[in-house]
């Protein structure tokens, strides 16, 4: 055979009795659990702003960085709602490259899945301790969900991943919210589909096991914008592309019509900068048309303690990402405090 088994994987029970939460921060998730789903079903006006690194690559870094950011979400609490990405699983277009902590928790050496979960894990509930924060993370291998289902106040399903029918099923079993993204070819109706498919009832098989699903009524799209057939970035956060998503919204079946727009990726071409700017129009825009306000309740922004981004090396910068490019600290609190202000 062309696997080799190298070694079983524990169980999701054996790495949270190893690492458990806290009883009080379990009470904590349960709270921003259903701040979070007030937002998306218009029983509170504030704006969700989806924020923190492209992958959580270095625990200390991302811990620094997101203690940082809770003492700027207390200050504009009454406007936004702010959860950190702490994002542990990253796609790759190819196939090649880092694939977050959960597959290698040191950048620099071997994979290690089973380290990898604990690490995952371990970085999640620190955070929650740390900042009374519970995070968003993007659910790339579903089988993950287990180990953090009791960490994830939201979950993102990737434009790689949206299409998929063991992505759209397991979603259906998912107690808190969770955004689903615009292919790469930018196709709303294959991401209004996934929506449709994670809001019902499934019947299948997962880890192992026959279950059932009641549907999650807190599924919502993602835009993140799209590649051409040429290769080129194509932008879906202008004001006509919100409007025929509420459009396409009003002809579906589907509870709960939300839209966390993604500053970054396609709809940035990968200029980090660019972000500042694209939030900003997504606000103006929010002002201009009631039913672009209703429909669009974030954004997500990728954000580190520097900007830019660097390759993988023995002279790593403290606080850089190293995947997609981030905006930097400075950016960040001058864009939250402006975003506060807008709204």
């Amino acid at each position: 055979m062309s696997f080799t088994y190298l070694k079983a994987m524990p169980t999701p029970d054996e790495i949270k009795e190893q690492y458990p939460l806290r009883g009080d921060l379990k009470d904590l998730k349960r709270r921003r659990d259903q701040d979070i789903a007030d937002i998306l079903t218009g029983k509170s006006d504030k704006f969700l702003v989806i924020i923190g690194p492209c992958s959580a690559d270095n625990e200390d870094a991302v811990l620094d960085y997101v203690n940082r950011l809770a003492g700027v979400a207390e200050k504009v609490k009454d406007k936004l709602y702010v959860v950190p990405r702490i994002y542990t699983n990253k796609p790759r277009t190819t196939g090649e490259g880092y694939k977050g902590i959960a597959s290698q928790p040191d950048p620099h050496k071997a994979p290690d899945m089973v380290e990898g979960l604990i690490a995952m894990r371990k970085m999640h509930i620190r955070a929650i301790e740390e900042t009374n924060m519970t995070a968003a993370d993007e659910m790339l291998y579903p089988e993950n969900w287990g180990y953090v289902e009791d960490l994830l106040s939201y979950v993102a399903i990737g434009a790689r991943s949206v299409e998929d029918q063991h992505h759209r099923l397991t979603v259906s079993g998912f107690d808190v919210a969770s955004g689903m993204k615009n292919p790469t070819s930018g196709d709303f109706a294959v991401m209004l589909n996934s929506v449709y498919a994670a809001q019902q009832a499934h019947h299948f098989t997962f880890a192992g096991y026959e279950v059932k699903t009641t549907g999650n009524p807190l599924a919502h799209t993602i835009l993140r914008g799209a590649v051409s057939k040429h290769g080129n970035a194509t932008q879906n956060y202008h004001y006509e592309d919100l409007i025929r998503l509420h459009n396409m919204y009003e002809e579906m079946d589907i509870v709960n019509p939300a839209c966390v727009i993604d500053a970054n990726h396609s709809n940035s071409s990968k200029q980090y900068k660019q972000q500042i700017r694209i939030v900003r129009e997504v606000l103006h825009n929010r002002k201009y048309s009631d039913e672009i306000k209703k429909l669009v309740k974030g954004v997500m922004i990728e954000s580190y303690l520097v900007e830019g981004n660097q390759a993988i090396s023995d002279h790593q910068t403290y606080g850089q990402s190293i995947t997609d490019a981030c905006i930097g600290w400075d950016d960040t609190v001058h864009l939250l405090y402006d975003i506060a202000e807008r709204l």
